[in-house]
């Protein structure tokens, strides 16, 4: 049985509301618009809703 693991594109800090977008090209986060709270310890809104894999 193969599981395919796939990770988050877009995340959200939930306490600054700063947004990142993946990309692939740079391989890292990147920030979409504003940098939120720049000593922001970030909470990203990545949890258990989020479904990473597939059978």
């Amino acid at each position: 049985m193969s599981v395919t693991i796939t990770p988050p594109t877009e995340r959200t800090c939930e306490d600054c509301g700063r947004t990142e977008r993946w990309v692939a090209d740079a391989e890292g986060w990147q920030i979409v618009d504003e940098p939120g709270n720049v000593f922001c310890i970030h909470e990203w809104d990545v949890n258990g809703t989020f479904v990473p894999f597939k059978q």
